[in-house]
């Protein structure tokens, strides 16, 4: 399960421009997807080698609303997901009593906390920190948020706090998600997977109460089930609710390895479909796109052709994704949704042989020799993969600044047309040829 640090503290105290720092400059989000947005409340990031997920607790407009009221919605939050908090406090204002407030809070969950004082935007202004001690943490770490100081002493801080977390747990069965926007038959679906013909396993309890991963066994294979709660809008979240929807939604796709997209059938495809999926893209998940009450939708010979069609037209960026149909209400091709799970899972875990991978890119070098880009001309020498989940493959060439985005999708293209790689994303990484003997 990935590594979970929260940002907390009182309002305007620089929670967001942290979270910014974090995932922005000093570390860059992995793999972010052209065309996806999102309301970055939640983002993976990393420093020195490893990686971790960043909650941004801040962000809310506090109008109208008690001011400890609001505190204490950020700490829950905090306390709920979080395995190390960061609590971020203000310079300027010194010790409030808001901050107290918050740091008698911390000390009931339990977990690692990291206290970092923003605004000392230079040293003259280091003695500000020195109150901060009365709050009774380790020693304070001084940030500024603004110029970009101590933040390597702050992430070195957290990598030192995260120890050995990330030893990954052994689970043989295959995790799927099921995910979309609210009232697309989610649940439904899930009870129907889990009917009568399965074997639970057991029900392993998530950090709340909603949260639940069900492993069971369907023709002789071991399966684990996440549900997840409706994303909503993407955009500001300003319900405590909603903000736990999205983040149990997204540590669900983090701990999948296929994630069922659910569309509704009857109502047709909308913009929010777009914004669901775009977790599992960032997420580089193996993805299915599963059209459900299919049985409200009036049909004749060519609506489900139709239809498909209108899903790769809408999602241009999932073609590899696999389209199932499905009725949870009356319990209709949900056995369909089995082989394209164990097609996905297979391929998101599929290892080629360098030699093959070879002959496919001299192949298409020869059909498509690369053009001219940034005054030069590129030369690849060398492909080999990398790692599975998703397959990633490393491409040596002479300089990378010479291969056009749109080469490199045509390259992609041609290695999907030789190798089944239905179901899942693949990654093509550019390395300069000398670097290959380093």
């Amino acid at each position: 399960m990935p590594f979970v640090v929260a940002i907390v503290g009182r309002p305007n105290v620089g929670k967001s421009s942290l979270f910014n720092r974090i995932v922005g400059e000093r570390i860059s989000i992995t793999d972010d997807v052209e065309g996806v947005t999102r309301d970055r409340i939640y983002a993976k990031a990393e420093w020195l080698t490893k990686s971790f997920n960043v909650i941004d607790t801040g962000g809310i407009d506090i109008i109208d609303l008690p001011f400890l009221r609001q505190i204490k919605e950020q700490v829950n939050l905090a306390m709920d997901e979080a395995d190390l908090i960061i609590f971020l406090t203000d310079s300027k204002t010194g010790v409030t009593e808001g901050d107290t407030y918050i740091a008698n809070l911390l000390y009931q969950t339990k977990k690692p906390v990291i206290l970092a004082v923003n605004k000392v935007d230079d040293i003259n202004q280091m003695s500000n920190i020195y109150d901060f001690y009365q709050l009774g943490f380790d020693d304070p770490i001084a940030v500024s948020t603004q110029h970009g100081i101590g933040m390597g002493d702050l992430l070195d801080k957290v990598i030192e706090k995260m120890g050995d977390h990330d030893t990954p747990v052994v689970d043989d069965s295959i995790k799927f998600a099921i995910i979309g926007r609210p009232n697309v038959g989610k649940s439904s679906l899930t009870n129907s997977i889990l009917g009568e013909n399965r074997v639970i396993v057991s029900e392993i309890s998530g950090t709340t109460t909603d949260a639940i991963d069900t492993r069971f066994e369907y023709n002789g294979k071991k399966y684990t089930a996440i549900d997840t709660a409706g994303i909503k809008k993407r955009g500001r979240i300003y319900e405590s609710t909603d903000r736990y929807s999205v983040i149990r939604s997204v540590r669900a796709i983090e701990n999948a390895d296929v994630v069922l997209l659910v569309i509704d059938g009857e109502e047709g495809i909308v913009e929010q479909d777009k914004n669901v999926v775009g977790y599992a893209m960032e997420a580089n998940k193996a993805v299915i796109i599963v059209v459900n009450k299919w049985d409200l939708v009036v049909k004749d010979d060519k609506t489900m052709q139709q239809f498909v069609k209108r899903i790769r037209d809408e999602f241009p960026f999932l073609d590899y994704a696999e389209i199932v149909f499905t009725s949870a209400l009356k319990n209709e091709r949900i056995k369909t949704l089995f082989p394209a799970i164990d097609k996905a899972y297979e391929n998101f875990n599929k290892e080629i042989k360098t030699s093959v991978l070879n002959e496919i890119l001299q192949e298409a070098l020869a059909m498509n020799p690369t053009p001219t880009h940034n005054k030069g001309k590129a030369t690849f020498s060398y492909i080999t993969q990398v790692n599975t989940k998703p397959p990633t493959f490393l491409l040596f060439v002479n300089n990378e600044k010479f291969v056009h985005f749109s080469y490199m999708r045509y390259l992609n293209n041609q290695i999907r047309n030789k190798i089944d790689f239905t179901g899942t994303p693949i990654k093509l990484v550019l390395r300069k040829k000398e670097e290959l003997w380093k």
